[in-house]
């Protein structure tokens, strides 16, 4: 039986460009080219987010409600998408750059959230028909696909730069390509069901949040992907102003998540034979040793940073890999309509993103550190221990919750 599933990498892949890679460029793309405040593209982005908070649950009902011509509205998101990120990096603003940027981002997150869920409740269906050891496998297509399209999108405008003046245009055409590539080939995939009557979202939603196993995965992932946020946030920042390396971000970003790419299927070795529970602890260990590292270096220390780099993105590959699949077991042991659910799940991750962009990009500003230019030791020292100290605390904490957690049936036996 031909499984396809190449076709998921690819379409995990359109997904990834388009979502952590645009968190890390286009708010300095836009306080440099526009001259945006820090504190402004702060508040802009908590908002965003937020709205993102309120509309990932009703996305996930909308992606149930739409289950029979699925096929259709993914084509339609992913050209909407396609279209925002073209707006938003290769189109002047024709109103206050501000103002577009939140626009364009709007129609661009809102797709890639509708995308996610689709793709993720997709990927419930598709793991059944996988064997014993379905969704781990199917994970590691998944999430590899997601990294190396991390991949391509962080370094891309970086590399694109040496070659045109114009590198995000650039970009943007690159990644309508990809889209086109990613729809025609997952085509097949998508399974439409008989029409039913929209489903009542509470009816959704109840069944996930009825299961206390459910509840405490959600609220791991909300303490596992805050560090991220933040670090996603302040690492062009970090490398620019604190490392003084400036022509490193887009080498440095492209280890991290070539790193996190070639992890993935070691995790999910280690997770068939060892359980999903300890390997996950034990990458989230490693993610903590590279953030205290981090939080020792100062100007010109590119090769410590970049085995952090390699470190903490193997680490990461753990995170995309075995939680989401530890999550999609639960939910294929309990029924649960796997679009809300995964609707929930976007919902967690949204928010941490929403909490750092609220807090840190104000809290730089305040301490006296500006983009581009001069900052005070001061500044700079607020900068490391937002990027480095704050993230351990919250993987800390994640930790401990997770240690806690008693998965039924075991992880090694419900991932296997």
């Amino acid at each position: 039986m031909t499984h396809r599933l190449p076709a998921w990498s690819l379409f995990a892949a359109l997904i990834a460009m388009a979502g952590l890679p645009i968190y890390i460029h286009a708010p300095k793309f836009y306080v440099d080219s526009y001259g945006t405040s820090l504190a402004a593209m702060g508040l802009t982005l908590a908002a965003l987010r937020l709205i993102d908070v309120v509309q990932d649950p009703a996305l996930g009902w909308l992606a149930e409600a739409t289950r029979p011509k699925r096929r259709l509205t993914v084509t339609l998101a992913a050209a909407l998408m396609a279209a925002a990120l073209y707006a938003l990096f290769a189109m002047p603003p024709p109103i206050t750059p501000l103002l577009w940027f939140a626009l364009t981002l709007a129609v661009l997150f809102s797709a890639f959230s509708f995308l996610t869920i689709c793709f993720y409740a997709e990927g419930v269906t598709k793991a059944a028909t996988l064997g014993p050891q379905g969704h781990i496998r199917l994970a590691g297509w998944r999430e590899g696909g997601s990294l190396l399209g991390v991949c391509l999108a962080a370094t891309a405008p970086v590399a694109l730069a040496r070659l045109t003046d114009t590198p995000f245009t650039a970009f943007a055409l690159i990644f309508a390509v990809v889209a086109i590539a990613a729809i025609l080939a997952m085509r097949r995939e998508w399974q439409g069901t008989p029409a039913e009557p929209t489903p009542n979202p509470f009816d959704l939603f109840r069944p996930v949040l009825a299961d206390p196993l459910s509840r405490r995965l959600l609220l791991i992932a909300l303490l596992n992907a805050s560090p991220v946020a933040v670090t996603s946030t302040l690492f062009l920042y970090f490398v620019e102003s604190r490392l003084a390396l400036p022509d490193w971000e887009g080498p440095l970003l492209l280890l991290f998540f070539l790193a996190a790419a070639a992890s993935t299927p070691v995790w999910s070795l280690l997770a068939r034979r060892h359980g999903a529970r300890p390997t996950l602890l034990a990458a989230m260990t490693l993610a903590i040793a590279s953030f205290l590292w981090t939080l020792t270096l100062g100007a010109g220390d590119l090769i410590p940073f970049a085995l952090i780099c390699a470190a903490s993105g193997a680490a990461l590959g753990a995170d995309l890999t075995l939680l989401p699949a530890i999550f999609a077991s639960r939910l294929a042991q309990t029924g649960t309509p796997e679009a809300a659910a995964f609707g929930l799940w976007n919902f967690v991750s949204k928010l941490s993103l929403a909490l750092a962009a609220l807090t840190i990009l104000p809290a730089l500003q305040a301490a006296g550190f500006q983009s581009g230019q001069s900052s005070p030791e001061s500044a700079l020292r607020a900068l490391t221990l937002i990027y480095a100290g704050l993230p351990c605390v919250l993987k800390l904490t994640a930790i401990a919750l997770l240690a806690r957690t008693q998965l039924t049936p075991p992880p090694k036996e419900a991932l296997r």
